[in-house]
């Protein structure tokens, strides 16, 4: 067998070698190579992958939501994408900053009544805001007696309220059209999604909110606000199924709005879609909403957002003002992520306060309700009927 030679790599690998010693030496182990970016000064990594501590990390003023570097705050200020909006939302009069969030000392709860549950030590979440992780670690943090404890609890004030509570699920007939997809074919359509919609709209039929459309004169049609209207197709079911004349579409974020395309479409119906987040929307300042009877909707409004709903349709503010400009004939929400409720926003603190339930109780809860929707674990527990039994005395 011949030996095996060895060449000098050629220029073209000598090159190909020193660009590589360039780039950021991030390993991609997926792409099994270095990440190709450009490393930025005294670092051998690029600005993605050089190693900083959260502390660095601030939540934008602009937009809490997504954060920025320390560093980087007072350049990014001046170009953040929302900065543009903020600025033009503070010129129209429906907007009022955080007049639907609540406050935090309304409705407080005296630690005696309210932490009955809870070990004197349990961490104390802000009233402010509460993240994820606060929520978790202090659920966490409970012994398992003090957990067990809650639970009882928990379940004592369920049994106490469930016959109050009804499963209520109808498709009335005038949203056949849709079910049966006798509508505009370019309409994305998800059985699922509709079906929800319909149910809806079938509960506040039933409740006379809303009439059949064959029974019912063009004058007796409310206007809507939808909240949280997203892309606004259960607008678009109502307008299609009930000849809803007047829309009023809430929603924060931008989206491709095919739904308004269509809605704008209906020569009978005028549409005002308000971008604005429902914690800051006055709706008694709403001009063109003034003196109508409106019905108030949304799906799926996520966590606080069923708070400020409540607040922006049925609050002080509205209480106080003229009552020919606060005429809500109805409202219809369907909650959703309820692991993401906040204790200042919650409308209803002093039912709560009658059920024993405080601050740290309610997070604790809301923490809870993010179990229902997880994968079931129970076949990787052991078979005990009451779980206190292995528990040390304390």
């Amino acid at each position: 067998m011949a030996p095996k030679t060895f060449q000098n790599p050629d220029l073209d690998c000598v090159e190909e070698m020193a660009e590589a010693e360039r780039r950021c030496r991030f390993w991609l182990p997926k792409k099994r190579r270095f990440c190709a970016n450009l490393p930025i000064p005294n670092s051998s990594f690029c600005g993605n992958h050089t190693a900083r501590s959260d502390s660095q990390w601030i939540p934008c003023p602009i937009d809490p939501s997504h954060s920025v570097l320390q560093d980087n705050l007072e350049s990014h200020v001046k170009r953040c994408p929302l900065l543009k909006q903020a600025q033009s939302l503070s010129l129209y009069p429906y907007f009022q900053k955080g007049i639907n969030a609540g406050n935090d000392d309304e409705e407080r709860v005296p630690p005696n009544l309210c932490r009955t549950a809870l070990p004197s030590n349990y961490p104390s979440t802000s009233s402010d805001h509460a993240s994820s992780e606060m929520k978790r670690n202090a659920v966490y943090s409970l012994t398992l007696p003090r957990f067990c404890a809650l639970i009882d609890k928990i379940k004592t004030l369920h049994e106490s309220i469930s016959k109050e509570i009804r499963d209520s699920f109808r498709v009335p007939e005038a949203c056949n059209k849709w079910i049966r997809r006798e509508v505009d074919r370019k309409m994305p359509f998800q059985e699922k999604h509709v079906i929800q919609q319909a149910s809806i709209l079938g509960n506040l039929e039933d409740f006379g909110i809303l009439r059949n459309p064959s029974n019912t004169d063009d004058s007796e049609v409310p206007a809507v606000v939808e909240f949280g209207a997203g892309r606004g197709y259960l607008t678009q079911l109502l307008a299609d199924c009930y000849g809803i004349k007047r829309v009023f579409l809430v929603e924060r974020k931008s989206y491709k709005l095919k739904a308004d395309r269509s809605l704008r479409q209906k020569e009978s119906l005028v549409l005002e879609r308000l971008r604005i987040d429902i914690e800051d929307l006055n709706l008694n300042a709403v001009e063109s909403l003034q003196g109508l009877p409106f019905l108030a909707t949304g799906k799926h409004l996520c966590g606080p957002a069923t708070d400020l709903t409540l607040r922006c349709c049925l609050g002080q503010h509205m209480a106080h003002s003229d009552a020919s400009n606060s005429g809500i004939q109805g409202l219809a929400i369907a909650t959703c992520c309820h692991h993401l409720c906040q204790w200042k926003h919650y409308i209803n603190k002093r039912y709560l306060r009658n059920l024993g339930i405080g601050m740290e109780e309610f997070h604790a809860l809301t923490w809870f309700t993010s179990w229902a929707v997880d994968a079931d674990h129970g076949s990787n527990l052991p078979e005990i009927s009451d779980p206190r039994i292995l528990l040390p005395s304390e």
